[in-house]
């Protein structure tokens, strides 16, 4: 069955309810729905960025991002290397309270990351992007210098990021971890004011925050993990902003005259990587040909209905690293089919093709590539995981199939986060490639504050990679989202990481 046809399915026994209820939308509150609830509210007790787009309103970072992507001031208002980049020293922003009202000062900065690089840290997975800080020191109570033990130039970029966000020291000494974790107290626009597990989670405006006074007076998170059900509710009234958009009901949520669509392009990637230790794929030719076997653009055309961009590397155009002039591999069937005879693959030899059964586009995307697959001679069974099963387990401990899907959302923009993580030796995302000439390069790209010199090793290690064919890129989806008409002065934002400041709602 077609993805289409699979959503206007659910669809349909849910828009007609929808259609009847006329839901009164509270004054001043703003109310999103996200697919999942992480279940803690600490910043260094998850990755995912469903947590960063609620967290990016109760959390301040030294650094923050604008929606055009562009670095800028947070709770540092400048910042400076120093000791030929071994240091690197913060002036703070004065004034600041947490919620709690306790100052926000250089003692918070200490406290935040000797936390999250000490033992508490140790249990999440934040820790391990910020262990090129060796020591934070005061230097005074607005100053603080990162004494860094080894190079990393995308530093302040993953200040911007969540993991790093400023926790408020006498709150979580009296209160405890697990308590914070439930009860989360920042420097944020918006202050926390009531959690049901799975359910929502409410904030409240903060009259004082230093960037000043939110115009929306609440926000709600829904957690609503069905793509359809949340575009029910955001026709019935329920919620404003659908974070998840069934392609198949793009045109159904443009029909209504109170909704619309957001599609622009983010940092989302979607791969098949290839098992480069056993059986055919073992062989970079082979695994060539099997690139060549797929045609991408017919998957983003007829799949995603045109909301995406074909990739040659494992990037965004948004990314830092990206490379205009690397071309994907063209679909050529009739070359794959003679490459995979020279390389004596004989007509009807199987391989596994591994991914979540959760993901009906991508369950989609399974089906037409083992379709091409079997047109060049290849039979492709279709092997399907439970999410965190797949990715804590099957990919972890390299037990995949020749083929497994891989998606990443590159959140620094900056391909070193990718590259790094998905080609150096011995990353836990990385089970199979072991590769001394991709080591030496992302460890090169890693050693150079210079921005010129870093793109341009960045775009070697993409060369190299696609050359080498450790994957087939397949496409950058469109960041989706359906919003109520009645949000004003909300920016389009690739990582749907808003900061609701400056939004009201009619």
């Amino acid at each position: 069955m077609r993805y289409k046809n699979l959503f206007l399915a659910a669809a349909m026994s849910v828009l007609p309810l929808a259609a009847t209820i006329n839901a009164a939308h509270a004054a001043g509150t703003l109310t999103v729905a996200l697919e999942r609830d992480d279940g803690s509210w600490d910043p260094i007790d998850t990755f995912t960025l469903t947590w960063g787009r609620i967290g990016s309103n109760i959390f301040d970072g030294l650094v923050q991002r604008s929606t055009d992507l562009k670095l800028q001031p947070g709770l540092a208002t400048a910042w400076e290397f120093l000791d030929d980049n071994k240091r690197i020293r913060f002036t703070l922003r004065k004034g600041v309270k947490f919620h709690d009202g306790e100052d926000f000062n250089a003692a918070a900065v200490k406290f935040t990351f000797d936390r999250l690089l000490g033992p508490e840290g140790a249990k999440g997975p934040q820790q391990a992007n910020y262990t090129s800080i060796g020591e934070v020191k005061v230097i005074d109570d607005y100053t603080v210098d990162f004494i860094l033990k080894s190079p990393d130039p995308v530093l302040i970029t993953k200040l911007a990021g969540y993991g790093g966000m400023i926790v408020p020291p006498k709150y979580i000494q009296e209160k405890g971890d697990e308590y914070f974790n439930l009860h989360p107290v920042g420097t944020g626009p918006f202050k926390f004011a009531d959690y049901k597990p799975k359910i929502s989670l409410t904030l409240e405006a903060n009259p004082d925050y230093w960037g000043g006074a939110p115009k929306l007076s609440g926000l709600v998170y829904r957690f609503i993990s069905e793509a359809a059900t949340q575009v029910s509710e955001l026709q019935s009234g329920g919620i404003d902003i659908a974070t998840l958009v069934p392609i198949s009901l793009i045109d159904t949520i443009k029909g209504d005259p109170k909704l619309e669509v957001e599609s622009i392009t983010g940092p989302d990637v979607a791969m098949l990587r290839f098992n480069n230790t056993d059986g055919i794929t073992k062989d970079p030719a082979v695994r060539r040909a099997l690139i060549q076997a797929v045609d991408r653009e017919a998957i983003i055309e007829q799949i995603l209905q045109g909301n995406g961009n074909p990739i040659a590397s494992l990037q965004s155009s948004l990314s830092l690293g990206y490379d205009p002039n690397l071309k994907p591999i063209p679909f050529d069937p009739a070359a794959a089919k003679a490459a995979l005879d020279k390389a004596g693959v004989k007509p009807g030899t199987s391989l596994e093709l591994s991914f979540v059964g959760t993901d009906a586009t991508f369950r989609e995307v399974s089906q037409t590539v083992a379709a091409y697959l079997q047109a060049v001679g290849i039979n492709a069974s279709l092997k399907s995981y439970e999410t965190n099963v797949y990715y804590t387990d099957i990919i972890a401990h390299g037990k995949t199939g020749s083929l497994y899907q891989f998606q990443w959302g590159g959140w620094t923009f900056d391909f070193d986060n990718t590259a790094y993580l998905l080609y150096h030796s011995g990353q836990f995302w990385n089970p199979y490639i072991k590769d001394a000439k991709l080591d030496q390069l992302l460890e090169a790209q890693r050693s150079t504050y210079n921005v010129d010199e870093r793109k341009k090793i960045l775009g070697e290690v993409a060369a190299y990679a696609a050359d080498q064919a450790f994957e087939m890129p397949l496409y950058n989806g469109n960041t989706l989202y359906a919003i109520n008409k009645r949000v004003k002065n909300l920016a389009p934002t690739p990582d749907v990481r808003f900061r609701f400041v400056d939004v009201s709602v009619d």
